[in-house]
């Protein structure tokens, strides 16, 4: 008898108690997972119950800025991580990589103090402005919310608000001052330094660099087609004197290109036209492109999006889908700088 009790009790701890134990050291270890996950970027594969990164970080006098709305000329103080959730989900679609959203969040914290350090007149009274055209794209939380699909808001919202509070305070520094944080969407293989875009002397932190994988994005590549009067008549809105036979093998072809292999003098008849002024004209969606005349039309056929300089968006996803963490591709496009707390 006494040795059936025992046997029932054996039985008792095999099928309770083990497995009791055996769960409660797994919920341990995935804890410590949790309370680790700065130091090891475990949150990129978790959700974290579903809740929001706590953002702390003191700020001191950066703690709000003053945004210019463009399309009612108003001025709106608003707490500056608060300003990047707008900025970041404007900027970079939500379904990118986290460490890319990371690295758009430290990009877009790095411009926004250089300009307030070096473009204070520009807004008057306004520190910064809400027009992708003048400084970078900003959205508000009611209407990025209304854009997206109503099931998946809520998480998109957060996915954004955590890639920006996880990288609280984190500029990029060059010399220990903020950096012209340049960025763009796609640059077809290839970044471009700023003098062939904008001429100046440039910045040395902003170089040309190879990107893998971006050619996998819509942004990589488009056409723009005309016929020989259209583009004629496009030239002439900006050059009246232009004069073109088009009976010429030459009558329009690139002359010079940039060290990255964008074009940087077009001929057009008997004009030499920069290709950043042919981007502009043209509407192209980059200057690294090739013509060609089939018929009586003219076709463009681009690489890339975008002026090509700092960061590309898409270079940024690739590279963490790759493995890069958001610290390596910040200093993959952008040469030589240093990414410090604020």
């Amino acid at each position: 008898m006494r040795r059936v009790v025992l046997t029932v009790l054996g039985l008792v701890v095999v099928t309770f108690v083990i497995p009791i134990i055996f769960t409660r050291s797994r919920k341990t270890v995935e804890v410590s997972k949790v309370e680790n996950a700065n130091d090891i970027g475990y949150e990129n594969t978790i959700k974290e119950n579903d809740k929001i990164i706590e953002n702390n970080y003191d700020y001191g006098k950066y703690a709000s800025i003053k945004l210019l709305h463009a399309d009612n000329n108003q001025i709106e103080e608003i707490k500056i991580d608060e300003y990047l959730y707008g900025v970041v989900s404007a900027e970079m679609p939500v379904d990118f990589e986290v460490e890319a959203l990371k690295a758009q969040a430290v990009v877009a914290r790095t411009y926004t103090l250089f300009k307030i350090a070096n473009n204070k007149a520009k807004h008057v009274d306004a520190d910064i402005c809400d027009s992708a055209a003048c400084c970078q794209a900003w959205i508000s939380k009611d209407k990025r919310l209304e854009k997206w699909e109503a099931n998946v808001a809520s998480t998109n919202w957060e996915k954004i608000v955590n890639a920006v509070n996880a990288t609280c305070g984190k500029i990029i520094t060059y010399n220990r001052e903020p950096i012209n944080a340049f960025f763009h969407s796609n640059s077809g293989g290839m970044t471009e330094v700023p003098v062939n875009v904008w001429g100046g002397s440039g910045y040395p932190y902003l170089q040309v660099v190879e990107t893998s994988g971006e050619d996998n994005y819509s942004q990589y590549s488009s056409e723009v087609c005309l016929t020989k009067i259209e583009f004629v008549n496009k030239i002439k809105e900006k050059h009246s004197n232009l004069e073109i036979d088009f009976s010429l093998d030459n009558c329009i072809e690139v002359s010079e290109k940039t060290s990255s292999g964008r074009v940087k003098t077009l001929k057009v008849g008997n004009l030499n036209l920069a290709g950043v002024e042919i981007r502009t004209i043209l509407n192209l969606r980059s200057t690294n492109f090739e013509v060609n005349i089939d018929g009586e039309n003219i076709k463009f056929s681009v690489i890339g999006y975008g002026h090509g300089v700092g960061m590309s968006q898409t270079g940024a996803d690739a590279l963490a889908k790759q493995g890069s963490s958001y610290e390596e591709i910040i200093k993959h496009f952008y040469v030589g700088v240093e990414i410090e707390n604020m």
